[in-house]
Formats: C-alpha cells, structure tokens, sequence
C-alpha cells in the first residue's frame, strides 16, 4: 500500500499544477503572440496591475463538455484568466482572454468566470476591466456558449452606472463577442486588434462588397467612421496605461466621488487667454488651448478624439478633483451640433452624472447642423439627447460662453434654464437666438429692400442688432449669464465655482440609471 503523500509532497505538486496551468498555452503560442507585436493573457495583466498585488481567482476551473472530443482537451484555466488586484493602489477586478487556449474562445466555464468577476465587482464596488482577445464563441459547446454570452451581456448591464466598465480590445473580438465591449463605458482598442459583427469574409459572400479587415473593423475604422471605441492605442502597453490614466480621473463606484489629487499651482491670471479666441466669428480655433490653459497641467484625457470632431469631450481636474468637459470645436464644421457630436456629447454627460464627475461646458455653437441627410437621419432625437441629459444631470454644471450661442444649440450646451449652475461669458460671447447677419436678414427684411444701398443699410442693421441682443450682458441682464468675465479669470473662476459646488446635495439613489448605448 502506497504511503500518503505529506504536505510538503502536496504543496509541490500545486506548485506543478499552478505553473503548467499558468503556461496557458504554452510557449510557442506565447511565442506567436509577441511576434504579432501583443502580449499573453497574464502579461497584460501584470502590466496594468501594481506589482504584488494580482490575486487569480479560477485557476484551476476547467469545462464540462464532452461531445466532439472535449474531454481531452486541454484548456488551462478555460482559456481566460481572472482575479482582482490593484491600479495605482485602488480595487479593481479582472479578467483577460488568453488567445494562446483555444484561440480565447469562449465556452461556459469561459464565460462564468467572467460573470463572476462582474458580479464580484458590483458586490465590492470597483471598476471591471476585460481584456479581448478571442476568436468568438467555441462553437464545441454550442448552446452553452451562447448562454454564456447571454450571461455576461446581462451582468454588463448590471454594473452599468453602478461601477466603471472598461473594455480593451487586443485581439480579435467578432460576433456576439462585440456586443460586452458595446456594453461596457469605453472601450480602447489596438492596431493590432479588429471589432466587427460579421466579418470580411462573410460580408463578401451575402452583399457581394470586398473589405480588408483593418478597413472593416480596425481601430482607426471605429475611431473615425463608427464611433465604436473610445480610444486608440498602438499596441497592448499603449491600452495599459491609457486604461490606467483613464482609471485614475474615476470613482471606484456610483456612491463615491472621484479621487482628489495634488492640484496644480494656483494661477490668479491668465492673459495668454486673451488671444486664444479670434474676435472674427468665422474664424476657427482649437478649443482644447482653452481648455489646455483651464485645467490643471493642461492635463487632458481626451474621449473619442477622432470621431465627431465638431465636439471635444474628456477629463481633466481642476484643484486636483476630475471634472469632465464638453466643448464645441471651431476648427471641425464651425462646431456646429449635428447628429454623431450630439450622440457623443450625451452619452459623456450620462456617464460623469451617473459617476459624480462635475462637468464644465465651453460653448462656441453657431447652431444643429442643416441638410436634408440631419433631418431625415433624425437630428431631432439626436439632438434631444443633449438636452435631456444636461437637464438630468444633478452634478455640478458650469458652463463658459466663448463666442457663439445660437439657437437650440445653445440650450442644448447646457444653458442656464437648463439645469447650469453657474454660467460665465467672455465679452466675445454672442447669445442669441440666431446670428446677426441671419436676424438682420429677417427682422429689418423689408428696410433693406427699400434702402438706396442695400447693402451698407443691411451691414448697419447687423451691427445694430448684434450690439442690441448679441452681446453677453444682454443675458445677464436677464439672469441667464451669472457674471461676464475676463477671460483670464477664467480658471480662477471655474475653480471657485466648483469648490462651492462640492458641497451641493442631490439625492444620490443607489444607482441613477444605466448607461445604454445612444
């Protein structure tokens, strides 16, 4: 009869099996990997995870399926690795597909670690991060897959607007599988990665169109023409530490506010402001140089940078506490709103409402975008996002008026009867129902006609109208614009503003609402 081992025996025979379960698929697939320019499974993990402190979680979990030679698979940890460790010293949980375990396909074992990741995170209240890298559902195990992904989908929409869900993209990720990163607050997304529902191949065989994969689903594809992704990185380091920036502005959860940093030195005055703006309504800027003088550092995270450019959206932190920021773009379309900005726009403003982010708006709009493709594209609803979501949110709202304000569009960028808390302008702001040359054209119509010069009597007329409603002090006559400012003063006067609001009160509910896509 054979001796029972001892506990030094069975200590080194776990050791043997957490090392062969951790080699995933081995090293010539490790191997394949970075000669594909990525990294395995593990290796991302221990570059977005502070050192010491990754905890896994189902190392040993292992599927059930039989049929079609399953049961002498091997599958290390079920080709997914999960746990929970820390990013720059806050909880986070977990999981990142191993590409080299059945090219990462997701079975039910797969996708119940992922699940109980999720649902983990929601019972601690710490953001969820899932790394893809898979070819898609294991067709082995059939139905189960399919349940599997069913079972994640709901658990994305869980979490949604209670914990902060990020999506990175660094493999393949087609099918079904697009759907969790659609689910999820922002997804960054490699070169070396492509998203797409069906692919090149498929796509070929039903209409008939030729598509390479990059043009398809690449990242700069999604960037620019779908508006899919949040972020591009060149490669999997590049995601890591866009993800950890992108961690470091957020709260752990809903009930929390963001963390509070050293905040820059405190600046009195800023003239360089003063030539930031051209007095020429026609004449384009970047608005990210206000926005860079503004916050601390000129420390901008900016989201979907490449898509709807007419709209800048991101964090940054004034005083050291993160604020989101939303603002018209000059230098893309005159920023006009129009139906893609509008949909990024209010999808932003949801997201920092739901996660106690103050938001700062600068306005510079001469109006919604016109054409026949915005109407019958439905700019209404579109739009209409904007203006339910500003009027929703019960953060702090400070809005800065740089120059234009026209119409519904200026409403719809957080105008004071909208919900603002505060409203500042610069003597260069407009605010008006429409600009002047447009007003002039209509109010004083039949006095131009008739006028000996036309011309000279309609460019009096504009002017007379824009010195009458088209400067700031108009609004704040009315109350609509809390103080006209010097634009110089405007750090110190959106820095006040926000600490006076720190302490504003709403009734915060356990969860506000989901974060769906728009």
């Amino acid at each position: 009869m054979a001796k029972p081992k001892n506990m030094d025996q069975r200590v080194e025979e776990l050791l043997e099996k957490r090392l062969a379960t951790r080699a995933g698929g081995g090293e010539k697939r490790i191997d394949k990997q970075h000669s594909q320019g990525k990294l395995s499974a593990r290796e991302r993990i221990d570059a977005l995870i502070d050192p010491n402190t990754f905890q896994e979680i189902g190392l040993f979990r292992r599927n059930r399926t039989v049929t079609f030679g399953m049961d002498k698979a091997d599958m290390p940890a079920d080709g997914v690795v999960t746990g929970t460790g820390a990013v720059l010293g806050r909880p986070v949980h977990i999981a990142s597909q191993d590409f080299t375990v059945a090219g990462g396909s997701a079975g039910e074992t797969h996708s119940k670690k992922v699940v109980e990741m999720m649902e983990s995170a929601l019972k601690c209240g710490t953001p969820f991060v899932f790394i893809n890298d898979s070819g898609g559902a294991r067709v082995q195990e059939g139905i189960d897959s399919l349940s599997g992904y069913s079972q994640v989908f709901y658990a994305n929409v869980l979490l949604s607007g209670a914990v902060p869900q990020i999506s990175i993209i660094a493999g393949p990720c087609a099918g079904g599988a697009a759907y969790s990163p659609a689910l999820t607050d922002f997804i960054i997304q490699t070169r070396k990665a492509h998203m797409f529902i069906t692919g090149p191949s498929v796509i070929e065989q039903v209409t008939g169109e030729k598509v390479s994969q990059d043009a398809l689903g690449g990242a700069d594809a999604h960037m620019t023409v779908s508006g899919v992704n949040h972020f591009v990185a060149d490669d999997d380091e590049q995601a890591i530490l866009i993800a950890k920036k992108l961690l470091s502005f957020l709260p752990q959860n809903n009930t929390e506010d963001p963390p509070v940093v050293d905040p820059d030195p405190y600046v009195e005055y800023d003239p360089s402001l003063h030539d930031v703006v051209p007095a020429e309504g026609t004449k384009g800027y970047d608005v990210r140089e206000v926005i860079g003088k503004v916050i601390d550092h000129a420390d901008f995270l900016e989201v979907q940078a490449g898509y709807a450019t007419n709209l800048v959206v991101g964090f940054g932190r004034i005083n050291g506490r993160s604020i989101g920021i939303v603002a018209n773009q000059p230098n893309a379309m005159a920023g006009v709103l129009d139906i893609n900005a509008s949909d990024k726009g209010s999808r932003f403003v949801r997201f920092c409402n739901a996660f106690n982010i103050p938001i700062v708006t600068f306005v510079d709009v001469p109006g919604f975008l016109p054409g026949v493709a915005q109407e019958h594209g439905g700019i209404i609803r579109h739009g209409a996002k904007m203006l339910y979501a500003y009027a929703a949110a019960t953060v702090p709202k400070i809005t800065v008026v740089l120059r234009k304000a026209y119409g519904g569009a200026y409403i719809a960028m957080s105008a004071k009867d909208l919900g603002a808390d505060q409203v500042f302008a610069w003597p260069t702001a407009e605010i008006a129902v429409m600009g002047a040359e447009g007003a002039a054209s209509v109010v004083f119509r039949r006095e131009i006609a008739e006028a000996d010069d036309p011309d000279a009597r309609r460019a009096e007329l504009v002017e007379e109208y824009r010195d009458t409603f088209s400067t700031p002090f108009v609004a704040a006559s009315r109350g609509l614009v809390d103080d006209v400012i010097d634009p110089g003063d405007t750090r110190r006067k959106v820095a006040m503003a926000l600490e006076l609001l720190v302490a504003k009160r709403q009734l915060r509910p356990a969860k506000k609402h989901g974060l769906g896509p728009v």
